[in-house]
């Protein structure tokens, strides 16, 4: 048989197996769209970060099962995730999942535009919203769904069968990570059924999930199915096998018997071919499963006597009593790494208690450089950590408690603060250019933060800056001039040649330091940039050049500030936000600036600008988008950027 026979063979081999497996389970269960709607001006942009996201999470459900996508700023960002059911294949997964993103658009009728949906199919479930709901695991829009028809024979058999097997998956769902299938079969009857948390739940938030739909599906019998749709889980029961399905394709009885003889011949053929594909694609899934878990238990290990090393473990029983049990009174804030509570040690101190989202690896990297990058650095101005816990449910990070909430809140208004007098302004800004230059030049290690922003700079109580969330710190060697690394951050904050190139140096930091600067002093967002809108860079830029910076001063001041010294903040942010790495200066010359009336160079003009217009304006460099200084043959083309990321578990 020739190489072309053998793939046509193959081909043919494959496509007899998806018709006579493949089983999607592509059955709605439920659609629940939100009742909170867009600002009809805010429509166009929030519909964009919503395809956008559903483009972004395709490919990650394609490759894991799961997956969680945030895209957008703002009012209009879009928080997503999908997940499929573990017993799906990955062909079976894609087909639903497809099916439930085309399904999903009816939360989004033209005439009222819902900011919020999910759906609930037999085999994959999508969901999407306007906030952070990937700590979730019940809700007040949760749902029972019964079926219609109730069991013909012994309802009172049929009823002890359905409460042991909910039972059964309720302990047995917890014990198999999440997820589990079973039978319970009794005089001559049996009962199907199927638990599952979503990669985002784990641990108590698990347990609560399924402890709730447990006592809700029971109420379902004597009728033959039933589902509970809960926010962190999905179980259902059945009297018919609905999982796994290997459903066989028996030939009509005919009076040819070649034919018959024929059929036979090729229905052996084909099983056992389709068995040999089966078990050598078992074995190397299985394979490439316990080389990953592997992989995991070493960094696992690593961890643990790090976190030994440092003397900085605590019980996870003590943080999770100090926390109230992480109940929503409790709750501080939520990032893009996990949720911060408020707790009392035992021995009365107040403390921030971060839980990690434990949903990929990545969380091993976020704790890994907290403990041993941060652990051992103190400066008045970052947020110190006073220790963590690694072998409870979930991995916990123990901050000293700053209570003044984010200067993101005050300068954006998001809990309707009072705003920030000019004197606390300009104390905030240079409180952070200090701890920036410890963690660059001073401390010994040198550190670059990478998530420079509003967001991640703390308050205390008489509001000296702290910066906070060192999750994607990265730690820099002394004898390198650089480090080339996969993109991470916040975009609006990233450096032209970082998000470019990867070519990460402290000047990264500098430029977010720059973007913070600007927006502390005129009290606006400095928004991606949309055709025939002015950014905030630029709307600075352009009041520079005809000196007239002080006209972008938060008018929430009212005037009352120091006008020099709001000049020299301006200058020294558009200093620092300049298109070429080389011309920012070093964190240590603006301090020097800020404390000391070092001289302040001229500036030149920012990335992300078009010298003839206000438009975004990328240019080809050597056949590569760089986002730099514009030249005067660059043609304006209106893009935008959005940020997407995946959350980690």
């Amino acid at each position: 048989m020739g190489f072309s026979s053998k793939c046509f063979f193959v081909f043919t081999l494959f496509s007899l197996i998806n018709v006579s497996i493949c089983d999607p389970r592509a059955t709605e269960a439920a659609l629940i769209c939100a009742n909170r709607t867009a600002a009809q001006s805010d429509r166009q942009v929030y519909v964009e970060s919503f395809l956008e996201a559903m483009d972004s999470i395709t490919p990650l459900v394609g490759r894991e099962k799961f997956g969680a996508v945030i895209n957008g700023t703002g009012n209009n960002t879009v928080y997503a995730f999908g997940e499929c059911m573990k017993d799906l294949s990955q062909t079976d997964c894609n087909l639903c999942f497809a099916q439930c993103k085309t399904q999903i658009l009816r939360c989004l009728p033209f005439q009222r535009l819902v900011t919020g949906g999910r759906l609930y199919y037999d085999g994959c479930f999508l969901r999407y919203d306007y906030y952070r709901f990937f700590n979730e695991s019940l809700s007040s829009v949760d749902r029972t769904i019964c079926g219609n028809k109730s069991f013909a024979g012994n309802q009172s058999l049929f009823s002890d069968n359905v409460g042991k097997l909910v039972r059964d998956l309720e302990f047995g769902g917890l014990r198999n990570d999440g997820f589990l299938t079973a039978v319970v079969s009794s005089g001559n009857l049996s009962v199907y059924g199927l638990a599952q948390c979503w990669e985002f739940v784990n641990g108590s938030a698990c347990r609560r999930c399924l402890s709730d739909a447990v006592l809700k599906i029971g109420s379902c019998a004597p009728k033959e199915e039933g589902r509970v749709l809960n926010t962190g889980c999905y179980v259902r029961y059945s009297t018919q096998r609905f999982f796994n399905n290997s459903a066989t394709d028996t030939p009509p009885a005919g009076n040819g018997g070649g034919s018959n003889r024929l059929a036979v011949i090729l229905a052996t053929t084909l099983g056992i071919s389709a068995f040999l594909l089966f078990v050598s694609a078992v074995s190397f899934f299985v394979r490439r499963k316990i080389l990953k878990q592997k992989r995991e238990k070493q960094q696992l290990g690593a961890l643990i006597r790090t976190v030994n090393k440092s003397k900085l473990n605590i019980s996870y029983e003590t943080l999770e009593k100090a926390a109230n049990y992480f109940n929503n009174s409790n709750k501080l804030g939520q990032g893009g790494s996990g949720s911060v509570y408020k707790g009392i040690l035992p021995d009365g101190q107040v403390v921030a208690i971060k839980r990690l989202f434990f949903n990929t690896r990545q969380w091993v990297d976020h704790f890994f450089n907290e403990v041993n990058l941060i652990s051992g650095i103190h400066h008045k101005n970052l947020v110190t950590l006073l220790g963590c816990s690694i072998t409870g449910p979930e991995s916990l990070l123990v901050y000293e408690y700053v209570p003044n909430h984010s200067l993101a809140d005050y300068v954006f208004d998001t809990k309707n603060l009072q705003p920030l007098t000019w004197s606390q302004r300009y104390k905030i800004v240079l409180g952070t250019a200090e701890g920036l230059t410890y963690l660059h030049e001073e401390s010994k290690l040198r550190i670059i933060h990478r998530d420079i922003k509003l967001s991640n700079v703390l308050l205390d109580e008489d509001f000296t800056a702290k910066i906070a969330d060192f999750g994607l710190a990265r730690l820099f060697p002394e004898d390198r001039s650089h480090i080339s690394t996969a993109i991470a951050g916040t975009l609006g904050y990233m450096a032209p040649e970082y998000v470019v190139r990867g070519i990460l140096t402290e000047k990264a930091d500098v430029y977010s330091f720059g973007v913070l600067v600007v927006e502390v002093v005129c009290g606006k967002k400095n928004n991606y940039v949309f055709k025939n809108t002015n950014s905030l860079l630029q709307q600075l830029w352009n009041l520079y050049g005809m000196g007239k910076c002080n006209e972008a001063v938060d008018p929430l001041l009212e005037g009352n500030f120091n006008k020099e010294e709001a000049s020299k903040l301006l200058q020294v942010g558009l200093v620092c936000v300049q298109a070429s790495a080389e011309l920012r200066p070093s964190m240590s010359s603006v301090v020097k600036m800020l404390s000391e009336n070092h001289e302040i160079p001229q500036p030149t003009q920012p990335p992300f600008l078009n010298s003839g217009s206000s438009e975004f304006s990328p240019f080809n460099l050597h056949g590569k988008r760089f986002f730099g200084q514009p030249s005067s043959s660059t043609q304006s083309s209106g893009n935008k950027l959005t940020e997407s990321w995946i959350e980690p578990r």
